[in-house]
């Protein structure tokens, strides 16, 4: 295992900051570990694994997030409508395929039902399986492209009324992110670039893979790597990829980082406030609490925002606790399995630290 923290030294609580991710880190097993803390501006990273360091340190990485890109599109969501381009309210096979018949229950499909899992649309499409299945541990997304998911959108048959339920839905995602596109008649990695990565300064987040040893690489709970992901038609559900110094810089937007400096345009500030703010209640007796994009639950310091991602050999964690300074964001180039540790420890770091 190698370790390295940074952080000043003259701040008050960052060697205790130290300390905590260095004693959670103990409890995660992965080629390559990123536990990374803000608080109030003030960054720690630790980073560790099993793996031998490579040329570039672990945390000028870019790792997948997988389905923790969706606070991305959530927030790229939240801007448009800020800037009155779209609503929340406007549904999608309008915007997507204007006077094609769909099934009257997708017609009323709109894109905050896409963005919040109440579709009715189910985790991926049905036709889905039978390609990917043969391919699963290596490269399941990749045969099924964009074009292939607007048409199983348009041809769909949701299993509840729209509204009506809270279905995780990576289909439901994948749609939104190309009725944007099509809202806007702007390509899909374009327009995030334009509306939220060029704003926050997220220099080092992309929805492709980089220059050579420039990415993580993912591996199997055996340790033998896998390739890069390709989320195929799925872009807007999983194909973020970003350092855990990026996934910070995106963090303390979110948390409303004192020192951070406030957004120039007030659509985006808009937006992020929208994003943080809950909008459904779910589950036994509603305990389960949702923003538009963010996990949302108690905790003793107050509520926490969190999202979690796995692709096919890496694991991302991002989290932050509104109005106290702090973000947490986690990443590990290890294929989640049942026994895994990774994402409790993250949500560990978020919940626990005082």
């Amino acid at each position: 295992m190698t370790d390295t923290t940074t952080a000043p030294a003259t701040v008050p609580g960052a060697p205790t900051t130290a300390r905590l991710l260095a004693e959670a880190a103990r409890a995660v097993d992965a080629p390559d570990l990123v536990l990374a803390v803000s608080r109030n501006g003030v960054r720690t990273v630790h980073t560790g694994g099993s793996a031998e360091p490579g040329p570039v340190p672990r945390e000028q990485l870019a790792y997948e997030l997988g389905s923790a890109s969706k606070p991305y599109a959530g927030l790229l969501l939240a801007r448009l409508v800020a800037q009155g381009r779209v609503r929340y309210e406007d549904r999608a096979a309008d915007l997507l395929a204007p006077g094609f018949p769909v099934h009257p229950a997708v017609r009323r499909i709109t894109l905050r039902h896409l963005l919040t899992h109440t579709s009715g649309l189910p985790g991926l499409p049905a036709d889905f399986y039978p390609q990917a299945v043969p391919r699963w541990s290596t490269d399941p997304y990749g045969g099924y492209p964009a074009d292939r998911v607007v048409r199983a959108f348009l041809r769909a048959r949701p299993r509840h009324r729209p509204g009506t339920r809270w279905h995780y839905s990576n289909f439901a995602v994948s749609v939104l992110g190309h009725t944007l596109a099509a809202a806007t008649g702007t390509p899909w990695e374009v327009l995030l670039h334009q509306q939220v990565l060029a704003p926050l300064g997220l220099d080092e987040t992309r929805v492709r893979p980089g220059p050579e040893s420039t990415d993580a690489v993912g591996h199997r709970r055996d340790g033998t790597p896998v390739p890069a992901l390709d989320t195929g038609g799925f872009t807007a559900a999983g194909a973020v990829r970003a350092t855990p110094l990026d996934l910070l810089t995106f963090l303390e937007a979110h948390v409303g980082e004192p020192s951070a400096p406030a957004p120039r345009d007030p659509t985006l500030a808009a937006a992020l406030a929208e994003v943080r703010r809950p909008v459904l209640r779910r589950g036994w007796r509603h305990a389960h609490t949702h923003t538009l994009t963010w996990f949302h639950h108690p905790s003793p310091y107050g509520p926490v925002l969190f999202h979690a991602g796995a692709t096919l050999g890496q694991q991302a964690f991002l989290g932050f606790r509104p109005g106290t300074g702090l973000a947490v964001a986690a990443t590990a180039t290890r294929r989640v399995h049942r026994a895994d540790t990774f994402v409790a420890t993250a949500y560990g770091v978020l919940t626990e630290t005082p």
